[in-house]
């Protein structure tokens, strides 16, 4: 049985939602990526920003042009004061997220952790 989620992102096979990709314009989206330009998604809290991304990586992965992963960098906020700190909490959350996502482990040790 499915219900409303109201925190988290979405996973449509367990919660009821509208699909992702079609909250915003995907060939817009799609049309930046492939000219390697950056994007912002900026919205209000608990609107589905986390949700589209992840359904953004999804596409993008099955679509097989691209290797893409989902990372939140919110870790580095407590160390913004201190730059190599927040580049460690940085690199270490990307190398997660990459083997998370893509089972991907070469990014493992990537930054010096002492």
């Amino acid at each position: 049985m499915r219900f409303f989620n109201t925190e988290g992102p979405v996973r449509p096979e367990i919660y009821y939602c509208l699909p992702p990709l079609s909250r915003w314009d995907l060939n817009d989206v799609l049309g930046l990526i492939e000219r390697e330009k950056y994007f912002r998604l900026h919205a209000p809290h608990q609107t589905g920003k986390t949700s589209c991304l992840l359904a953004l990586m999804a596409h993008l992965n099955r679509a097989g042009r691209c290797r893409a992963c989902y990372a939140n960098l919110e870790i580095a906020q407590p160390a913004r004061e201190d730059l190599a700190r927040a580049m460690r909490a940085i690199c270490g959350t990307l190398a997660s997220a990459a083997q998370i996502y893509l089972g991907e482990d070469r990014l493992d040790g990537w930054i010096d952790t002492q």
